[in-house]
């Protein structure tokens, strides 16, 4: 249970900034939910239907090939079907290559927020950390030779706050984006190699393939 009591102490202390931080953080993890949320319903990384298929069709079967199509629920079936039924169809690597690029844009959505978070985060929270100084020095200057050290220490201490808070925000991010990243590079890969090896099968021309239709449903 979120103890409200807690978090209103550390806004108090690290003012706006840590605010600013806590949004942030916040944006971060709600990004983060709905990539595992989009990468899980795409299927992304789950190629076993489609390496069948690969396999199938690159052996010269391009019913077996369907059949495994027709099992993925991967956002790339669609578009390794319309590769094998206009495999022969002027312009159609280009095409396929910008659908394919289009459903891989869509992965990266979210990544720009996640790089700008991981690159302000720290940032801001140094920004905290000096003008924190800034006033636990005013105090010192204000004081004279009669400032209690601990009452300097006090407010150094809350000045750095900012700091841990903004790296804090700032590590999970970049590590959430290199992951991410990791998997989309991945996919584009994967992607590429699939659809040569629809378009240009080690064997000769596939055996007719079944209904063109076949996958609707299964998208």
């Amino acid at each position: 249970m979120i103890d409200f009591s807690a978090l209103g102490s550390i806004f108090e202390l690290g003012g706006p900034v840590v605010a600013i931080l806590f949004v942030m953080s916040v944006l971060t993890l709600s990004v983060t939910i709905y990539k595992l949320w989009q990468f899980s319903t795409l299927r992304v990384g789950r190629h076993s239907h489609l390496s069948q298929a690969l396999q199938a069709w690159d052996n010269g079967d391009g019913a077996g090939a369907q059949a495994q199509l027709a099992q993925s629920r991967s956002y790339l079936a669609p578009i390794l079907d319309s590769a094998m039924h206009g495999a022969d169809r002027h312009g159609i690597e280009a095409r396929l290559d910008a659908e394919a690029g289009m459903a891989l844009a869509r992965l990266e959505r979210g990544f720009r927020l996640l790089d700008t978070v991981a690159q302000i985060a720290p940032l801001l929270g140094l920004f905290g950390t000096v003008l924190g100084m800034i006033d636990a020095f005013q105090g010192l200057q204000e004081g004279g030779a009669s400032v209690d050290p601990s009452l300097l220490a006090g407010g150094i201490w809350v000045a750095l706050l900012t700091t841990a808070v903004g790296l804090a925000v700032a590590m999970p991010s970049s590590m959430i984006l290199a992951w991410l990243e990791s998997r989309t590079a991945r996919e584009r890969v994967f992607a590429d190699m699939a659809l040569r090896t629809v378009l240009v099968p080690e064997s000769a021309a596939p055996q007719e393939i079944s209904d063109p239709h076949v996958l609707q449903g299964h998208a």
